[in-house]
């Protein structure tokens, strides 16, 4: 057996609750990768929401969905995860399927632009009650930064305390390794 290294196992995870067709929200689009990943789990007749509060991130997941023939199968928004619903038509509402978020900042980005424990939070609310049952919310949670540990603090709290009637939490990180590993908190609805 081996042990999937965190990102790795943040796309098993996915893959175990999107199927072809179905709609999922990358809530941080960063450089693209987990968008392209996801648009390419829902295949030709799913959607991927993707949200990012730069425009730098929108435009190099714009390109890279482009470059790859699945730019049609996302809509991305450059605006913050906290408007998913304002964002998102009530006809998707039991029909999401998965959700992803690396929260931090932007790699190769400006680090002083950083997702932030308010908005984060008022995200998973409104996926916790746009999502269809047993879909998931998988939190990559970068934290070895002042900004990232406040989050992670808050985060934790937040999701311990979700009733376990409404969600299963589930928190994987490899415990014995230096400078603040990500680590992530699965979240499925019940």
């Amino acid at each position: 057996m081996k042990l999937e290294k965190i990102l790795q196992f943040a796309r098993s995870l996915m893959e175990k609750a999107v199927q072809k067709g179905d709609v999922v929200v990358d809530g941080t689009l960063g450089n693209g990768h987990d968008t392209l990943f996801l648009a390419n789990l829902v295949g030709s007749n799913g959607k991927v929401f993707g949200f990012d509060i730069q425009e730098k991130a929108v435009k190099i997941t714009e390109k890279r969905l482009a470059e790859n023939g699945v730019l049609r199968r996302a809509s991305l928004h450059h605006i913050g995860h906290e408007h998913i619903s304002e964002v998102i038509s009530p006809d998707y509402t039991g029909k999401i399927s998965g959700a992803m978020f690396n929260l931090g900042y932007l790699p190769g980005g400006n680090k002083e632009i950083v997702t932030k424990p308010k908005t984060t939070i008022k995200a998973i609310e409104q996926l916790l009650q746009l999502m269809a049952s047993e879909g998931v919310i998988v939190l990559v949670i970068y934290h070895g930064h002042e900004e990232g540990a406040l989050e992670r603090e808050a985060v934790l709290q937040y999701v311990k305390n979700l009733d376990q009637s409404i969600a299963h939490v589930l928190q994987y990180q490899f415990i014995n390794q230096v400078n603040n590993p990500p680590f992530i908190i699965a979240i499925e609805k019940k």
